[in-house]
């Protein structure tokens, strides 16, 4: 194999990262970085600092897999991302990252969240580099990134000015000059997290072809290690694991749990929607908020859940939670939407919902029925081993890149 050189730019990038984005970023370039390639990440921190609220965290550590991380920082961080988030280009860094990206000298440069670290326009960077687009969000079609419409439904038909004043975000206006068009010619390959993604990329208008990959987690090993640890909670407990924001659909799930006395729901995250979900919750014993868990600490919470609940009332472009439950041997429960019936089906490995009733249902089934429970475990752990695991989908990752340089050099 002969080593390549890989440039990774993101907006998000651990620790300076809200969900599973920046963390699906760090899984690709470390597992490239274990198979001897020469890997550079790029990410933004001004975005960062502008949207967290409290204290930023210390910079991190030299990554011990061998990655090089740059952190773009100013001394204007508002301005910086600002500028970016309305005009469509990295004003504040356009410098450094074009220093940055022709002293690499990289062979194959990928763009993931893309819209605080430089918008449209860092498609045109990185020269004669293959170029790959990795759909971490819904972002090339929405400009909310979520298809979640006036912050209250699901989107199934554009009225993106009024949604974002809904957000109470400034409008994108690079969104209304055509250069997202005009550079999204300078991408050779995009990727879906998922098929359900490609198919609302297509529905919303997007006019390129796009290959699924689908996120993935360390190899079987390493996640065994992860899973040891104390029973977190002496109940029986059924899980959920995310950020507190609206569209992640706990609401009618913490509702549910006021007349299901035979388990708790142990809610490990935190975000915006936090305080109405605590509101909801008041007086109910059952349901309890753990906070935010580092990503190596979840193991012991998954394993001894009885399920793994993934409510969601928007369009994910995966569900990295699911296959987390997976690896360490745990069902799930998902609604009936977006990519999870994609996964449940592809697994085998939990059961789907749509109403509070059908929900309560299904967790009965799965805690009265244990032979069923495990027998689904198994099914989700060998379908993780099989589908979403570092030495089945970095190949594939490395497959796309080939086949896109043999695409170019023959066009």
């Amino acid at each position: 194999m002969t080593a390549q050189r890989f440039c990774f730019l993101t907006t998000f990038y651990p620790p300076f990262n809200f969900g599973g984005d920046g963390i699906g970023v760090q899984r690709l370039a470390r597992g490239l970085a274990k198979r001897g390639h020469d890997v550079t990440v790029i990410h933004d921190a001004d975005a960062y600092a502008v949207l967290h609220k409290g204290p930023l965290p210390a910079a991190s550590a030299p990554d011990p897999s061998g990655v090089r991380v740059v952190t773009l920082r100013s001394r204007v961080p508002l301005l910086s991302t600002l500028l970016t988030q309305q005009t469509g280009r990295p004003i504040v860094n356009s410098r450094r990252l074009t220093q940055l990206l022709a002293d690499g000298h990289f062979d194959v440069v990928n763009f993931n969240n893309i819209s605080l670290v430089g918008g449209p326009d860092l498609l045109a960077y990185g020269g004669d580099a293959i170029k790959l687009y990795l759909a971490h969000e819904h972002w090339l079609v929405c400009p909310t990134h979520v298809l979640w419409r006036h912050n209250r439904e699901p989107c199934d038909a554009r009225e993106c000015l009024r949604c974002q004043l809904q957000y109470r975000r400034p409008p994108q206006l690079w969104r209304y000059t055509g250069l997202l068009d005009r550079r999204l010619s300078c991408i050779d390959r995009f990727i879906a997290m998922s098929e359900f993604s490609r198919q609302k990329h297509r529905e919303f208008g997007f006019p390129y072809e796009m290959t699924v990959l689908p996120y993935f987690l360390p190899d079987p090993e390493d996640a065994q290690r992860q899973a040891e640890g104390a029973r977190p909670h002496q109940r029986p407990y059924f899980l959920f694991v995310g950020r507190l924001e609206r569209i992640k659909g706990l609401d009618d799930v913490i509702e549910t749990f006021r007349d299901y006395p035979d388990a708790d729901l142990l809610v490990v995250g935190d975000g915006t929607h936090g305080e109405t979900l605590h509101r909801l919750a008041e007086g109910n014993p059952r349901v309890r908020f753990v906070g935010r868990v580092p990503v190596d600490d979840l193991g012991p919470y998954y394993r001894h859940a009885i399920a793994m609940l993934a409510p969601s009332v928007g369009f994910e472009t995966f569900g990295i939670t699911l296959i987390e439950a997976f690896s360490h041997r745990t069902p799930v429960i998902a609604r009936r939407l977006g990519p999870f019936p994609e996964i449940i089906r592809d697994s085998g490995a939990g059961d789907l919902f749509e109403t509070p009733d059908e929900l309560r249902a299904a967790m009965r089934r799965m805690q009265a029925a244990p032979e069923s429970r495990a027998a689904m475990a198994r099914a989700g752990f060998d379908a993780y081993c099989a589908r979403w695991s570092e030495r089945v989908v970095v190949p594939r990752y490395l497959e796309i890149v080939a086949a896109a340089r043999e695409r170019r050099r023959t066009a």
